[in-house]
């Protein structure tokens, strides 16, 4: 059930990020034809653009660990059967907690900063608020901790076993 609602969560975040990836297309190119022909370009397209690049980043973390489309290789975890490919998943997900997990305790204290502050980025006339681009690391960043724990629950398991299931990678389905 847990693991049914996260993969709903990630597809969620996935179609959000597709849906600002096809309006990213858009600002861009009516700040090209905006530049180029009217000599007058779209103001904050900057700003929006790199604050878009981060939050789409982090809206996908979690569909990629959960595809199985993180760094993945059965070159090497093939040669050591079930139980080597189980150790190799569960430190796999190991070193994903750590690493995002200090993602996530590194982003509280400035996502709540940003929140309160009222914080943007840009100059001029269009000013960025900062805090869904801080909120999305952060939430993205939890999310991504949450897939990689039940990967590593999943893998100790079988290592303890020794039994392999079908396919041991990660899957989600859309």
């Amino acid at each position: 059930m847990i693991r049914d609602l996260n993969a709903k969560i990630v597809r969620t975040l996935l179609l959000a990020a597709a849906a600002i990836i096809l309006l990213l297309g858009f600002l861009v190119c009516a700040d090209v034809i905006g530049r180029s022909i009217f000599s007058t370009p779209l103001k904050g397209t900057p700003e929006m653009v790199s604050m878009s690049i981060v939050i789409i980043c982090f809206l996908l973390a979690g569909y990629a660990v959960q595809s199985g489309g993180m760094i993945y290789t059965d070159a090497v975890t093939g040669l050591f059967g079930n139980r080597g490919l189980a150790f190799g998943q569960l430190m796999s997900a190991v070193l994903g907690i750590l690493f995002f997990g200090l993602i996530v305790w590194g982003s509280v204290e400035p996502t709540l900063h940003a929140i309160a502050s009222g914080e943007y980025e840009g100059e001029g006339a269009l000013r960025v608020p900062a805090w869904p681009a801080r909120s999305i690391v952060f939430i993205g960043s939890a999310l991504v901790v949450f897939s990689y724990a039940m990967i590593g629950i999943s893998a100790a398991a079988r290592l303890v076993s020794g039994r392999a299931e079908a396919d041991t990678r990660p899957q989600i389905h859309i």
